[in-house]
């Protein structure tokens, strides 16, 4: 292209400037508008010339090389400056590729002067931005920055370039300008030998969160810039990082400190930038600094867990590494990993497999924090969606509801509350998913069997807030309630109906309460308006707190009237759901301080209110569950659809409105709802019947007066009922007739009479049923029905029924059979025993001397095994229910006062020992029910004794059952005490440490100890003792530990009251009293302290004190009592005797399955030698015998009563295996512990029936202790009692238990023709 050229000028250097035309020189003398005016047009020149035009390259040289003086790069105009940096940009384009400047330093200066004026590029609203973008458009373009790469300092040129770039990008520039920035970035990286550390610097700085957040444009920038040179830059950043993590070289950048932030924006950006890295950071997560380890953890967390993170697929020895960190020894680190896991679980769920095993671990930490972290991890991710747990992971959780913190627990429970109510209320995820979560239902109620108070609120607040959400409307809350009650299993049923009661009971105390305040003030109404306060404050959480809130919440209660009224409403039987509601936020705003936004009294009071406000059950409640069970019996319910068959459903909820008929009778008062249960009563289904008219009888006080023909309806359904019904509806019957007809009598006499007339024995399946209602008649009207009751026991019960054994037993060898299976005879008489009871209960006096009879015919029973003719016709498994009908009758007679005090000693040791009965099933429910008494406060404290006698129940399941009732009975009793002043009077038959004569006593009289010098017998006492003394001593309330030492001394001051006069019987007391003494000793360092005061003694048991009697003499040895405290064992080979057969003349013993001295429960299985258990189980399971078989190891000869005494050797060990193998047989296995089927051999029934039989007198308790191996034993001649009362559970070889005795006593083979044998009885076999 041409150009005029003016006039040319001079330059410094001599040479001559042409300036394009019509441009005039451009000095310092002229103004800066004249110089900007000028240098426009000298710009225009430039921008139109191309690299071809030589002729005015090389005529405008001089110019190019004058706009490069000090003046231009100088010039404090900024419009100057950017006009002349156009021009050099324009320069460098033209004289490409070589510049017309040759001086490094002029080059330099000229580059930072282009730099600087880049910074122009910030303001896209200056009227010069479009000069400021052609700059950077041109510099782009040409690649111009290239050139720098000649010069010696380049870095400094491109390190000003990349921050001002980086400074001036913002979210008004387009994409233009982006893209400008980027080639001009990109080929300074990608062209030159390398990047520095300081240049490198310059862009990652930008990834740092902080800078992040300030400039986004920017981190966007450097994003794409890392991206797109990501081959050129990775050696680089492998380098920097290596210096940093490996060499620990922190000075050789700033930004060494931000590492790991820096990783983890690379890793996002493009994990090919960290190829070099990755297995630096295993290196570091082996670090020994613990901190490192964490920071480290933190970073490959947010790697991992990112959504398109596939690095623990690409790097696996990676993940593996920090899969072992979740192991870490350092807290916060196993923290980190935990809180990962969520992420990872939502993001991959792939990786899940791989992470269960360690969460698993880590469920069980030590520390509080990571449990709890572990559960929100499940959680949240299950929350998510649910397939992204799987049910091992939700197994975690459901363990984590037991733990030991209440912050874990509660995390646990309300997490799978909330997962209850997404997947299974509202199914947000279909069918399989709500049955993958249907079990937490049922753990959630479970928990209500905890002691907390805590879990216990918890439960109720999630049953109110997730399980069936009290704010959705009536018909809606109903049916969730109806089909929940149905789908529960039997525990979670258990627990739902005792919540309900507690809140009923809460109900009933705040009631009370609030009737105190309605009495004149008085020292009696103060003290009991006091113990109201305590037990609602036991109720709440914080029961120490509590009483305080509680206290303070009575004194508002005092002072407000309308918040009484308020109150009252909530807790009124007829209050609706809504009105409850308004209620609690009427309460709620008149308590609540709004200046105080935590207001923990306001708090207490809520618990309170809640737990007490009927947010669920009203009037309607019940009327919506009646026609839910309506079409149920229709058949147009969506029974099926909701996971319950039709029949289930109409018995659920039966038993649902059963049980809110307990707790909301007056909601049930309606012609409709008793409409729909007159329905019910004619239905086939026995147990809906059943319930039906349990529901009549909680409810229908007012169906006389308020609805007639309900009461004509009811009336002869209820005679039928009663008269043909099955035996529990019979009950039910009666007892409804009794509570809700004003004409009982009359009634009563109807049902009574014609049944009396027809008793049959002849017929015993149509007895059980009249038996049941003429007991309960009996019982319930003792006025009407005691004198023509009487004539009917003498005359019928006890010579027809009881005195008679019509039908022979089926002798199928079992000790226990289902109910189905027991006949018909039996189970008449067992009512007929009931019946007995009832009818005594009823009168409630002695004066005709009958209870005396009963308790004799009671006693009888118990001796005889159950048999009471002693003709062998009864089975062994009818002689069971027999003996434990006997057993629980004699209890249930001592729960009346009047029968209490005529039961003798003799008769109370027979129902004692119905505890150790060779029957397990005797065993257990024998148990239950005394525990049921005695927690009731019904039975006297002696019966608490008989529990001492578990410590020999061979079943470790038993053992462990007792010695909780023993807990909550003694809790139970010293609650009792605190809370009413009151019973210090009665201290002797309430405070637990008074048991401790009882049971010496009862000890002393133990059919098993027969001489008090034996060791192993004194050994089983010493285990009896300790099991009761064990929980009385755990803690010494009241120098209690002196006051028992203080009994047992006082005893040996007494005689026996059984037998006062018999040398023998005093004797075996005061050896059983010092034993006890001997471990109260041993176990108490604060039992010489002084007893506070002086226990009184039952008269019933021992005689009164002898002013002049002295008894200071030791009773035991020294070397027993050693023997006693340390339990070595006799030296000898323990499996020597495994397969000994125990026996005892007259009864059966059993053997404890641990060793342990002191009652422990834990198993000692796994000690035994291997030769014991090498048979497979399916050799085992051969013959499937059950616990209660009959069938015997051998036949043994039972000494009658009156027979001579047997003497007993005891075997040496290697000679009883040796002499014995062809009578035992093999050795066996045991079945884990609890197990009622022992197995064994059919060939080993009969072996040894013709040759003599053996009689053997064992301990009934531990197994004996082993003596040593090749040692003969010595022979002992010993006196054996008659023995009366139970026989008890029988070893066999199989058992645990014998498996364990090293030696066994067994007697002397006895003269078969001197000594005829009675009627061969057959060993049980008895885990």
């Amino acid at each position: 292209m041409d150009f005029p050229a003016t006039q040319p000028k001079p330059a410094a250097d001599g040479k001559i400037i042409y300036y394009p035309p019509g441009v005039k020189e451009i000095t310092d003398k002229i103004t800066n508008d004249e110089v900007v005016k000028r240098l426009k047009m000298v710009v225009k020149t430039f921008m139109d010339m191309d690299q071809d035009s030589e002729d005015e390259k090389q005529q405008y040289l001089p110019l190019a090389l004058h706009l490069a003086s000090e003046f231009f790069l100088r010039n404090p105009n900024k419009d100057v400056r950017l006009l002349v940096a156009c021009c050099l940009a324009d320069i460098f384009r033209i004289y490409a590729p070589e510049a017309p400047y040759t001086s490094h330093d002029k080059l330099k200066d000229i580059f930072l002067f282009i730099t600087r004026q880049l910074k122009g590029l910030e303001d896209t609203k200056s009227p010069q931005f479009n000069r400021y973008f052609y700059l950077l458009e041109n510099l782009a373009w040409v690649k111009s920055y290239n050139i720098c790469f000649e010069l010696e300092d380049c870095n400094e040129i491109f390190i000003q370039l990349f921050r001002t770039l980086f400074s001036v990008i913002n979210n008004s520039h387009n994409q233009k300008v982006q893209m400008h920035m980027l080639d001009l970035m990109s080929s300074i990286i990608m062209e030159g030998d390398g990047v520095t550390q300081e240049l490198l610097d310059s862009i990652l700085i930008n990834l740092i969160p902080a800078h992040k957040n300030l400039n986004k444009q920017a981190f966007d920038l450097a994003k794409v810039l890392l991206k797109r040179t990501v081959q050129t830059i990775e050696p680089c950043i492998a380098n920097f990082f290596n210096q940093v993590l490996v060499l620990g070289k922190s000075s050789v950048s700033d930004l060494s400190e931000h590492v790991f932030d820096l990783i983890q924006e690379l890793f996002a950006i493009d994990p090919h930038l960290l190829l070099s890295v990755m297995p630096q950071l295993e290196f570091k997560l082996k670090s020994n600094d613990g901190e490192e380890r964490l920071a480290v953890v933190r970073l490959l967390a947010k790697l991992f867990g990112s959504k398109d993170s596939d690095l623990a697929t690409q790097n696996r020895p990676l993940w593996q590494c920090f899969l072992g960190r979740f192991n870490d020894i350092h807290v916060p680190v196993r923290l980190e990993s935990v809180k990962f896991a969520s992420h990872c679980l939502m993001n991959h769920p792939d990786l899940a497999k791989d992470l269960t095993e360690y969460l698993k671990v880590r469920s069980h930490d030590p520390e509080e924090a990571i449990r709890h972290d572990v559960i929100v991890t499940i959680i949240t991710a299950g929350k998510r969606d649910l397939s992204l747990v799987n049910d091992q992971l939700l197994g975690f959780v459901r363990e984590r509801t037991l733990d030991k913190r209440w912050r874990v627990r509660k995390e646990a429970m309300m997490g799978l509350a909330q997962l209850y109510k997404k997947y299974c209320l509202h199914a947000e995820a279909g069918k399989d998913a709500a049955e993958k979560v249907s079990w937490i239902k049922d753990k959630l109620l479970h928990i209500y069997y905890q002691n907390s108070i805590d879990d216990k609120l918890l439960v109720e607040k999630i049953f109110a807030q997730y399980l069936v959400p009290h704010n959705l409307e009536t018909e809606e809350r109903m049916k969730c309630l109806y089909y929940l009650y149905a789908s529960l299993d039997p525990n979670a049923v258990k627990a739902l109906n005792e919540m309900w009661k507690c809140q009923n009971m809460l109900r009933s105390h705040v009631r009370e309460l609030l009737d105190l305040h309605k009495q004149p003030t008085s020292e009696a109404n103060s003290a009991a308006m006091f113990g109201k306060l305590m037990t609602i404050a036991k109720n709440l959480p914080d029961p120490g707190k509590a009483q305080d809130f509680v206290k303070k919440f009575n004194q508002v209660l005092g002072d407000d009237e309308k918040l009484r009224s308020q109150l009252e409403l909530l807790i009124s039987p007829t209050c609706s759901c809504k009105q409850a509601d308004v209620c609690v936020r009427e309460i709620a705003r008149k308590l609540a301080n709004p200046k105080q936004p935590t207001n923990p009294f306001l708090e207490m009071v809520k618990f309170l209110l809640e737990r007490i406000a009927p947010v669920h059950i009203d009037s309607e409640a019940i009327s919506a569950l009646v026609k839910l069970m309506n079409k149920s019996i229709e058949g147009t319910a969506d029974d099926e659809e909701e996971g319950v068959s039709p029949d289930t459903a109409i018995r659920a909820g039966l038993e649902l409105l059963k049980v809110l008929s307990f707790t909301h009778p007056t909601s049930f008062h309606s012609a409709e709802t008793y409409e729909s249960l007159l329905q019910c009563l004619r239905m086939e289904d026995d147990k809906v019947a059943e319930a039906a008219i349990q529901i009549f009888r909680n409810t229908g006080h007012k169906i006389e007066t308020d609805l007639p023909q309900i009461r004509s309806t009811l009336i002869p359904i209820l005679h039928q009922k009663a008269k043909r019904g099955t035996p529990h509806q019979a009950k039910q019957a009666v007892h409804c007739i009794h509570a809700i007809f004003s004409n009982k009598e009359v009634q009563l006499a109807q049902i009574f009479e014609p049944l009396s007339r027809s008793l049959n024995a002849d017929v015993p399946e149509q007895l059980i049923t009249p038996l049941v209602s003429l007991g309960h008649i009996s019982m319930l009207a003792p006025d009407q029905f005691a004198s023509p009751m009487k004539s009917v026991v003498a005359n019928f019960i006890v010579k027809d029924l009881l005195m008679n054994d019509r039908s022979t037993g089926e002798k199928n060898g079992k000790l226990w059979s289902p109910d189905e299976e027991v006949s018909p005879e039996v189970l008449a008489k067992v009512q007929a025993i009931k019946l007995l009871v009832r009818w005594l209960l009823g009168m409630k006096n002695n004066q005709s001397k009958s209870a005396n009879s009963t308790l004799r015919l009671l006693s009888a029973m118990l001796v005889s095994e159950g048999d009471l003719t002693e003709q062998k016709r009864i089975s062994k498994s009818d002689m069971s229910r027999l003996r434990l009908a006997a057993g629980s009758a004699i209890m249930k007679l001592a729960q009346e006062p009047c029968y209490h005090e005529i039961i003798t000693p003799e008769q109370f040791q027979l129902c004692a020992l119905v505890i150790n009965d060779e029957c397990y099933q005797v065993r257990q429910i024998f148990a239950q029910k005394l525990h049921k008494a005695l927690v009731k406060l019904l039975l006297p404290l002696e019966y608490m004794a008989i529990f001492a006698l578990c410590a020999k129940d061979p079943v470790k399941e038993r053992r462990a059952h007792a010695r909780q009732c023993l807990l909550k009975n003694i809790s139970i009793r010293r609650e009792y005490i605190k809370q009413n002043p009151m019973a210090n009077e009665k201290l002797l038959s309430l405070l637990p440490e008074y048991v401790v004569p009882y049971m010496i006593h009862l000890l002393a009289h133990d059919p098993d100890f027969t001489k008090p010098q034996d060791v192993d017998q004194l050994r089983d006492v010493k285990e009896c003792l300790w099991f009761m003394l064990e929980v009385l001593m755990t803690k010494n309330e009241n120098n209690s530990h002196a006051f028992m030492k203080k009994m047992a001394e006082n005893i040996k001051l007494t005689r026996d009251a059984q037998s006062p006069d018999e040398p023998k019987a005093n004797e075996k007391l005061y050896t059983v009293c010092d034993v006890a003494l001997c471990v109260i000793n041993s176990k108490s360092a604060l039992c010489n302290a002084d007893s506070p005061k002086d226990p009184v003694l039952p008269t019933k048991f021992f005689t009164q004190p002898e002013k002049d009697f002295c008894n200071d003499r030791n009773y035991i040895s020294e070397e027993t009592r050693v023997l006693l405290l340390t339990g070595k064992p006799k030296p000898t080979a323990v499996l020597g005797t495994v397969n000994k057969p125990l026996s005892a003349t007259g009864r059966r013993p059993y053997i404890r399955t641990t060793g342990s001295e002191t009652g422990s429960n834990i198993s000692v299985n796994s000690e035994l030698s291997s030769s014991a258990g090498n048979r497979s189980s399916s050799d085992i399971s051969e013959t499937g015998v059950s616990e209660n078989d009959e069938n015997p190891v051998r036949i043994i000869s039972v000494t009658p009563a009156k027979t001579e005494p047997v003497k007993n050797k005891e075997i040496n060990s290697d000679q009883a295996t040796q002499g014995n193998s062809t009578e035992r047989g093999k050795k066996r296995t045991a079945t884990a512990s609890g197990t009622e089927n022992i197995h064994q051999k059919p060939e080993e029934k009969n072996v040894d029936e013709t040759g003599p039989s053996l009689a053997a007198k064992t301990r009934r308790g531990r197994p004996p202790k082993p003596e040593p191996q090749g040692t003969t034993a010595k022979n002992e001649e010993t006196n054996k009692p008659p023995v009366r009362g139970r026989k008890r559970a029988a070893v066999s070889q199989e058992s645990p238990g014998s498996l364990e005795a090293g030696n066994a006593k067994a007697p002397k083979q006895q003269d078969t023709a001197k000594k005829p044998a009675a009627a061969q009885r057959q060993i049980d076999l008895q885990r």
